[in-house]
């Protein structure tokens, strides 16, 4: 993994925040004072001992640069990384981690913000949250979980409750006379002007697209933490290195960044799913076949960048700025 724009923290406190759900805090280590500054709804690559690296959201106030704040799941199917967070982290281990990146920002100059999260796809929302507050902006949350034990950051977000901007929904599908969120009445209800924002497991995130397919594209915000489909590894192209000059044959069964590494070269990478940006790489000629959940579809349509992850080629062969 490249290690450009890394830096050491220190994890100071671990915290429940529901069943299965913990919160970190990370603090700088000396020298250095004050961690680098992030917008709402940006991440940061966590890299484990274990050899993982993975992807968290920030979850505490943009302004606050004395912490950082991730709330992290641990995840039934988890491959490492949330167990190894929730089972091996103790408070006092230090961590390599990268500089925040924003794939999933806050258009801060949307007169109002509406929040869908499911389970943990909370957190992003966090930190807009707080951002919104700070802008003085109204804004209203939609949050559903399996029940409220299963629902974190509930006390903070309950703070909130007598703020005449704020309007809180929660919707908790497991308890008793629990009823799942109706995503297609929530968007027959959205003021026209009205930025809607959406973070939560696949289904979630399918149904939204769904729902919301007739507003501005420009006023919907989504992230995904899970690929939606199979990375592009039918193979069968060349890739050309247009900096170091090398090039490679991608095999079938193979991504990009699999016949990148077994030439030894490593780009910086993260996820492996096409949802955190970390591997996105210039595209001087050819065409991709992309399968991120990054780019949107004018990025896409674009043909000028792609993450080498989970994307592949439509053309014989593809030149990348590497």
């Amino acid at each position: 993994m490249n290690t450009t724009d890394t830096l050491q923290v220190r994890f100071r406190a671990v915290t429940y925040e529901a069943d299965g759900i913990l919160s970190f805090e990370l603090v700088p280590m000396p020298p250095l004072k004050a961690l680098p500054a992030f917008t709402a709804g940006a991440h940061i690559d966590l890299h484990l001992p274990n050899g993982l690296i993975r992807s968290y959201s920030l979850l505490n106030n943009p302004q606050e640069r004395h912490h950082y704040l991730i709330g992290v799941n641990k995840d039934a199917q988890s491959r490492g990384g949330s167990r190894y967070l929730h089972e091996v982290l103790r408070a006092g281990d230090t961590l390599t981690i990268g500089a925040p990146r924003n794939n999933f920002p806050l258009d801060e100059q949307a007169p109002m913000n509406v929040f869908i999260a499911g389970g943990i796809g909370i957190t992003p929302m966090m930190s807009m949250i707080a951002r919104t507050q700070q802008l003085g902006r109204p804004w209203k949350l939609y949050y559903a979980a399996r029940s409220r034990r299963n629902a974190a950051f509930l006390d903070a977000l309950h703070g909130y409750h007598n703020d005449p901007n704020v309007e809180l929904s929660f919707t908790f599908d497991q308890e008793p006379d629990g009823q799942r969120m109706d995503l297609a009445a929530i968007m027959k209800t959205l003021p026209p002007e009205a930025h809607v924002y959406c973070c939560g497991p696949l289904p979630m995130l399918t149904a939204f697209e769904l729902a919301a397919a007739g507003l501005p594209p420009a006023q919907v915000h989504l992230e995904y933490f899970a690929a939606k489909e199979s990375a592009a590894a039918e193979g069968g192209f060349i890739v050309e290195l247009a900096r170091s000059g090398k090039s490679v044959a991608v095999r079938a069964g193979q991504t990009i960044l699999d016949s990148l590494l077994d030439i030894g070269i490593e780009p910086p990478y993260s996820c492996q799913e096409g949802v955190c940006g970390t591997c996105e790489v210039r595209v001087l000629e050819g065409t991709p076949d992309h399968r991120d959940l990054v780019l949107s579809n004018a990025e896409k349509a674009a043909n000028n960048r792609m993450m080498i992850c989970c994307s592949g080629a439509k053309s014989a062969k593809l030149i990348l700025d590497l």
